[in-house]
């Protein structure tokens, strides 16, 4: 059997095989490569002290991915995994988080503004986000640096909606099986003064009936930019919302359910939903600059969600409903000291979010789940965090990054119902009930943040990095006031990862690689065992390879791969009530290999991609005792553009049909999958005016 090595050698060796001759300089070269998220301004991704994927415009139509999971598997080190309908829990760098811990481990940003508030993160808040019909998605790999705070710990992702100014309109419409069908459509008025000014806006309905038994979806989602460059200033104002309402589909039960074709396709809890919306709005203003080498920008933001749904996951079944109203205001300055570039800033946020658990089934489990009020609290949250960061060139080719944040976040909570473990009419039970209902309190936590990395150039079309950086999240308000009997809140501390990385990035007209090899640990860790037992202050280590690769001909051939090996690692000893954790031992829900590879033919008015998606095994538990074997898929693309507007495109998810899991799991004594479709078809006709 090769090795990782060998075989991100062998991916590399077939995409350069496909790309043809990567030294012509005809047609169809590979753009330069410029990312915004990681220094918050444009700039080539070769200037980058740090790692970064971008997923283009191009790219993200072609895939009219019916679910994030879809656009996820094509960033090296990154599992998006599908859950029923639209649901999803996400991986950078880590294993499956779940529970405690599992949103607030990464920062997702909608055009450079966190989607949520700091402290009421949600696992599935990638499906509030109009991805569909992005600009482009980026998205940075473990800690990012001092210009981002509380979240991103194992990674950042950042969904860029269109900017205004290209005179466009765009129809299309899809259809599935199993009564799956989309619209979407996507206008951009140019007006105002200068480039990039006008008004653009994408609208998106979608429906699935579900390959399994109740568990159909309906999806909206919608944003609409306006831009105008004044004599004062440039001026950007955005919203964006979404609305979802699906019948949920549990797991299956048994261990290999998912092989069976009867099996996979029942639902044991077609009670189950899911109903969520969210609204956000955003205006950014930019001086006109007073002086040479500095400018300005303001950005201010409004978002509120709520989401109720059925947590069928859980023995007893009980309902929860959040919310929350959040805004703040970024200022931040970028100028320039002699030859050092200076970005400094300071982020503000205020949010009010609620909580409410009601379980109607009876009691149930041990420690016992009574039936009733579970939570019902309310928790206001301040935020100020100032941050710097400076890129100082040493030589015309060796250049030291460096940066600091200081972030102070407080947190006010009001228990509205009974302090304790009781039930909720003040009754105990015996043994004490699983809930752990802290006192109307306040809570504050302050977290410094540097990070330290060197840049050089050794040719024009390559460079070297090595970082060192940390991460960390306070704890989330439902970690902090939705507590189990064996916790108290005065345990909690701000989890930290330091994260030590290299990296070598090259670019060509035809050929554009990133590698990188990092290490980190992660320290206050708050996780939950297989049966859904809260377990605080521990501790993780992660190690990985990683590799991203984009190549194309001149003869219309291209190829691209996101491959990556890693090791996740518990880093502690916990006897729980649910399983015992060692240190060493692998965490559980953590493939060690992921990997993508696409080659694809170009030539208008046609285009033909196959895609080869590749997860690895992974235990289901702490102790390694069950284990998924992993899987491997085949997808295909063909489109015509059989008029300069029409564009025909059909789609073939799982070509070979093969029964996999879209994730596995072990839990309260029984092997529980989500199933992953079987093959299906999708045919696409679009229509596009410029």
């Amino acid at each position: 059997m090769k090795s990782p090595a060998q075989c991100a050698l062998s991916f590399a060796a077939l995409a350069l095989l496909a790309s043809g001759n990567a030294a012509a300089a005809a047609k169809g070269e590979l753009p330069e490569e410029i990312v915004v998220t990681a220094a918050r301004y444009p700039l080539p991704a070769l200037d980058l002290a740090g790692n970064t994927t971008r997923i283009g415009s191009e790219a993200i139509a072609l895939l009219n991915a019916a679910h994030i999971h879809e656009l996820g598997t094509q960033i090296p080190g990154t599992w998006i995994s599908r859950g029923s309908g639209q649901e999803h829990l996400t991986a950078m760098r880590s294993p499956v988080l779940t529970g405690p811990g599992s949103c607030g481990s990464f920062l997702i940003l909608e055009d450079g503004v966190a989607s949520r508030p700091t402290g009421f993160c949600n696992v599935n808040e990638l499906f509030e986000l109009p991805s569909e019909q992005a600009m482009a998605v980026e998205a940075i790999r473990g800690p990012a640096s001092a210009l981002y705070g509380s979240n991103a710990v194992h990674g950042t992702i950042n969904v860029l909606l269109p900017e205004p100014g290209d005179r466009e309109l765009a129809v299309s419409g899809e259809t599935g099986p199993d009564d799956y069908y989309r619209g979407m459509v996507l206008g951009n008025l140019p007006g105002g003064t200068g480039d990039n000014a006008g008004l653009v806006g994408g609208l998106l309905f979608d429906h699935d009936g579900g390959f399994r038994d109740e568990s159909d979806y309906r999806q909206a989602k919608g944003f609409l930019k306006y831009a105008n460059n004044l004599d004062a200033g440039r001026l950007e104002l955005g919203f964006s919302g979404n609305l979802l309402n699906q019948n949920t589909a549990g797991f299956i039960v048994g261990e290999d359910a998912y092989q069976n074709e009867a099996i996979r396709v029942t639902n044991a809890n077609p009670e189950s939903y899911r109903n969520a919306n969210s609204q956000r709005l955003r205006a950014r203003w930019q001086p006109s600059a007073d002086e040479a080498g500095s400018s300005w920008e303001v950005l201010a933001f409004l978002r509120r969600s709520d989401m109720d749904f059925l947590q069928h996951f859980l023995p007893g079944q009980p309902v929860e409903k959040n919310g929350q109203t959040s805004g703040g205001v970024t200022v931040l300055n970028y100028a320039t000291l002699g030859s050092a570039r200076i970005t400094a800033g300071l982020d503000l946020e205020v949010a009010n979010g609620w909580l409410e658990e009601f379980q109607e089934n009876p009691e149930t489990g041990t420690p016992p789940r009574p039936e009733g009020q579970h939570y019902d609290y309310s928790a206001w949250q301040w935020l100020a965090s100032p941050y710097a960061q400076a890129e100082l060139p040493l030589t015309g080719r060796l250049t030291l990054v460096g940066g600091l944040r200081l972030e102070w976040l407080r947190y006010d909570y009001d228990n509205r119902m009974l302090d304790g473990t009781t039930r909720d009419d003040g009754t105990p039970c015996t043994p004490t009930c699983l809930f752990n209902r802290p006192a109307d309190r306040s809570d504050s936590f302050t977290n410094l943040a540097p990070n330290i990395g060197l840049l050089f150039r050794p040719g024009d079309d390559t460079t070297v990095y090595a970082t060192w950086r940390r991460g960390f999240r306070a704890p989330q308000a439902a970690e902090l006031y939705r507590l189990q009997a064996a916790q108290n809140v005065a345990d909690l501390n701000s989890e930290e990862i330091d994260s030590l990385e290299l990296g070598w990035r090259w670019q060509s007209a035809r050929l554009q690689v990133e590698a990188v090899a990092y290490t980190m640990r992660k320290d206050n860790y708050i996780l939950q065992d297989s049966d859904r037992f809260n377990v605080s202050d521990g501790a993780s280590e992660h190690q990985g390879v990683e590799l991203g690769l984009e190549a194309s001909s001149e003869l219309g051939f291209y190829a691209s791969l996101a491959g990556s090996w890693s090791r996740q690692t518990y880093a502690f000893n916990a006897s729980t009530p649910g399983e015992i954790i060692k240190s060493g031992n692998d965490i559980d829900t953590a493939p060690a290999t992921l990997g993508s590879l696409r080659l694809g033919w170009k030539r208008d008015p046609w285009l033909a991609q196959a895609e080869w998606v590749h997860q690895g095994g992974y235990f289901l538990t702490a102790q390694e005792n069950q284990k998924y074997p992993g899987h491997d898929l085949l997808n295909v693309i063909a489109a015509w553009s059989f008029t300069p507007a029409w564009t025909a495109t059909v789609r073939v998810n799982n070509v070979t049909d093969t029964l996999y899991a879209d994730r596995a799991d072990f839990a309260f004594g029984n092997y529980r999958y989500f199933p992953g479709r079987e093959r299906a078809t999708f045919v696409e006709l679009a229509w596009r005016l410029q």
